[in-house]
């Protein structure tokens, strides 16, 4: 399936769910959701992931369907579809996303366990790692810095370390958005998310070579 935008029904679909998180809703839009969004969001996957796939991960869709086990929220339905090329959590994402907010698209390191939060910080610690990943974050004009980060120093840091700053980070991301047009159904909008996930390359690069795949055993 070639990419020809999203549907002309997606964003309206999420202004609904939104509204009326419900399985009955979900129910009597599920065809109204494979063709508007989830099918479009797939072929949109698999035509960038030639290009941001070899060497790096693998593309996929994620499941609409929202883990509510500890959440006190109970609404069973996520009111996003978001898609993904990386080879595993924290070691580097291309990431994009259509709600009735319209698009994001990220990349970077959204999930550290510890033994990659400790690579990453050492990585930070140093001075040729660390600065290079402030020089990556500083070409990054027009997009937004965030993550979970600490309300204080880690643990054996000094106050006036010169990347105080990152070594607060437990994750570390970039994202930009763009409110609903009709870039967003049409052909062009491939070419958003291309664009897009040029420019965050290089710290998925550097997650990948300073963070990683955990080694830890999934539970």
């Amino acid at each position: 399936m070639r990419f020809e935008g999203f549907g002309d029904g997606a964003v309206e679909f999420f202004e609904q769910l939104e509204e009326d998180n419900s399985k009955a809703f979900w129910t009597d839009n599920l065809e109204l959701y494979r063709e508007h969004v989830r099918g479009p969001m797939e072929a949109l996957i698999s035509e960038l992931e030639p290009e941001f796939g070899p060497g790096f991960g693998a593309g996929k869709v994620f499941r609409p369907h929202r883990d509510v086990r500890f959440s006190p929220d109970k609404s069973p339905y996520k009111t996003h579809c978001g898609g993904v090329i990386e080879q595993g959590r924290g070691g580097g994402a291309y990431y994009v996303e259509i709600s009735a907010a319209g698009m994001l698209v990220a990349g970077g390191c959204y999930h550290t366990e510890s033994d990659q939060l400790a690579r990453f910080r050492t990585a930070v610690d140093t001075e040729i790692h660390g600065e290079r990943l402030r020089e990556i974050l500083d070409a990054l004009r027009g997009w937004e810095i965030a993550g979970e980060t600490l309300k204080s120093r880690p643990r054996g840091v000094s106050d006036d370390h010169p990347r105080l700053d990152l070594l607060r980070h437990r994750t570390l991301y970039a994202f930009r958005r763009w409110e609903p047009d009709d870039v967003l159904h049409e052909r062009s909008c491939l070419q958003r998310v291309r664009r897009s996930w040029k420019q965050v390359r290089e710290l998925n690069q550097w997650c990948a070579d300073h963070i990683g795949l955990t080694e830890k055993k999934r539970r």
